[in-house]
């Protein structure tokens, strides 16, 4: 809030509070020029006091402590500051009757009682309006704190989408254009067909990587161009074993996941196998799951690099996809046995 509009709060508040005062005390007596007078210096000294609390807490960031240390201060600074007031009231009344400049009627309570007793509605009023300051400094700081976490994670999604875009392998795209330059010569109509499959791969990891999840018949769209494009590259050391159940029609996933998983089978499995291998992808459903497992020919130990934790994203990153747009207790986890490596994931279909 600006200084003008606090300010402008703040007279709204206390200029109120002095004027329904004034209203209820001409209820029952006539309300002196000297009455009015007391009664404004009063609301002038509580907006005082609120101002100086207020800056007190924000220099000494009492919420930041503890709620203990918050209702500490709240119970014993607001009492010292009506006391304040009343007693800066108590000697603006009594040099004004002095002077001769204030006069009020005869039988009007006086004394230490009558100072407490007003000390005591003062500090209600100053309590009221610190609950009021601090449920709404509180407020805007809950307020705050979900825009800067929803801005963190816009952030991360962004980067996070970056990186999508980026997951097409350099290395696959400089091998797919060379392939395709020597297959110009000696096969046209499969060149032309290997341009369309380049083309489908890099227009879906640019339109469909903005998506939280995209349809799976689009996904094995996308990982069967990539594929033969591979094949062009490999030749006979890459062969692939599909075994998609029909149930899975419908299901849905986090853009590029599955592309992700034969790209790392292809780097880490058969482009460092000696006579290549079969490169085995089964997708299947369980009940509202889907069940997804790559497995490729090589050795695996937990903690090696260079293997499925090694590529643009990593394990862990592609985890915390999972959790983001994968639904409820999905998971990755990567096995070794028998010579070949198998990356598992499950999530919500």
């Amino acid at each position: 809030m600006t200084t003008g509009r606090r300010a402008a709060l703040q007279a709204a508040v206390w200029g109120g509070y002095v004027v329904i005062s004034l209203g209820m005390l001409a209820s029952y007596q006539p309300v002196s020029a000297s009455f009015v007078f007391v009664m404004v210096a009063l609301g002038g000294l509580l907006w005082l006091a609120t101002e100086g609390l207020r800056a007190l807490a924000l220099r000494q960031a009492w919420l930041d402590a503890s709620t203990r240390g918050l209702l500490l201060r709240l119970a014993v600074l607001p009492p010292l500051a009506a006391l304040a007031v009343q007693a800066t009231l108590f000697g603006l009344n009594t040099l004004g009757l002095a002077l001769g400049l204030l006069s009020f009627p005869r039988g009007t309570p006086q004394g230490w009682g009558v100072l407490l007793g007003y000390t005591a509605n003062t500090t209600i009023m100053l309590w009221l309006w610190m609950s009021v300051w601090v449920g709404v400094q509180t407020l805007n700081r809950w307020r705050l704190g979900e825009i800067a976490k929803w801005q963190a994670e816009a952030a991360a999604r962004e980067l996070e989408l970056q990186v999508l875009r980026a997951q097409i392998n350099p290395h696959f795209l400089f091998n797919a254009l060379n392939n395709l330059r020597a297959l110009i010569n000696e096969d046209p109509a499969r060149a032309r067909e290997m341009v369309s499959r380049l083309s489908n791969t890099l227009r879906h990891t640019l339109q469909h990587s903005a998506k939280a999840r995209v349809p799976l018949a689009d996904e094995l769209a996308v990982v069967r161009d990539y594929v033969a494009l591979e094949q062009l590259h490999h030749e006979e050391r890459l062969r692939v074993d599909w075994r998609v159940d029909p149930a899975t029609d419908g299901a849905s996933l986090p853009p590029m996941l599955l592309q992700l998983l034969v790209e790392n089978a292809i780097k880490h499995g058969i482009a460092r196998t000696p006579g290549g291998g079969v490169v085995g992808i089964d997708i299947a459903r369980d009940g509202q799951r889907l069940r997804i497992r790559v497995d490729n020919p090589g050795e695996w130990q937990p903690g090696e690099p260079g293997r499925a934790d090694s590529t643009g994203l990593g394990l862990a990153n592609l985890r915390e996809r999972l959790q983001r747009a994968g639904g409820e207790a999905a998971d990755c986890r990567i096995d070794a046995a028998d010579g070949r490596v198998q990356v598992s994931v499950q999530l919500s279909a």
